[in-house]
């Protein structure tokens, strides 16, 4: 029922190819195993390959954490996970789907937000400028062209660091990233036991094997906040908890 919640009904009827449920299942591993190597990355509970939904073609699920007050590192550590997949593909198979489209999508929302909501940028300084309440991109600007440069450039740098951090990580564990693609390829849904059993036990104490629990038994709000899906250029996707 949970999985039902988060991701969708399963879609019996969309088969994968051989190639795509490949590539899937390594751009769900970069997401965990960047994600388990950052102490501020939220901890995994679940990782499916299984279609659901209008468009996802794989989802993770992960424990919340109960913070909040976000600082700058741990942002950067999250827009890091977030371009896990993205960076496992380019890995592996040397070139880049349109299934991290979402993932693009909130580096970049988390990027600007660092820059000119949060206060978190040094030529910017101490100013907040909001964004419409919808969570979109603001279309006008309350800043100069001027400023606005200054803002691109340095958003673009913000995800950049994130990119070249993340791209090193996997670089240095390619191999776990391939042994947890080739069990999620195998089973098609693994869960936290599974992941420690490749990837150790997690370095930082989270409390997320009582929090895991407790998803487990039944909150499925908690689980749909802390979630994340991958598909296709048009998937339908949860928000990510805003910082």
């Amino acid at each position: 029922a949970m999985d039902r919640v988060i991701g969708g009904l399963e879609k019996k009827s969309k088969v994968m190819t051989v190639e795509d449920k490949t590539r899937v299942a390594h751009h769900e591993a970069g997401h965990a195993v960047t994600g388990w190597f950052l102490e501020h990355a939220s901890p995994l509970l679940k990782v499916s390959i299984v279609p659901r939904g209008v468009a996802a073609l794989g989802y993770a699920q992960y424990v919340p954490k109960e913070k909040k007050l976000h600082t700058k590192e741990q942002m950067m550590d999250t827009m890091c996970m977030m371009l896990g997949g993205r960076v496992a593909e380019l890995l592996f198979f040397k070139d880049v789907s349109t299934g991290a489209q979402d993932d693009l999508s909130k580096v970049t929302r988390l990027a600007y937000s660092l820059v000119t909501t949060y206060g978190m940028n040094d030529k910017i300084g101490n100013r907040s400028y909001p964004p419409p309440n919808d969570g979109r991109m603001a279309s006008q600007r309350p800043y100069s062209e001027e400023t606005a440069e200054v803002v691109d450039e340095e958003a673009r740098a913000l995800a950049n660091e994130a990119y070249d951090r993340t791209v090193a990580l996997l670089t240095e564990r390619k191999e776990l990233v391939k042994v947890l693609a080739e069990k999620l390829m195998e089973k098609e849904v693994i869960l936290r036991e599974d992941v420690i059993a490749v990837l150790g036990e997690r370095q930082w104490d989270d409390g997320s094997e009582q929090l895991g629990a407790g998803l487990l038994s039944g909150d499925a709000a908690a689980a749909t906040a802390a979630c994340r899906a991958d598909g296709g250029p048009h998937s339908a996707r949860q928000r990510p908890p805003k910082p």
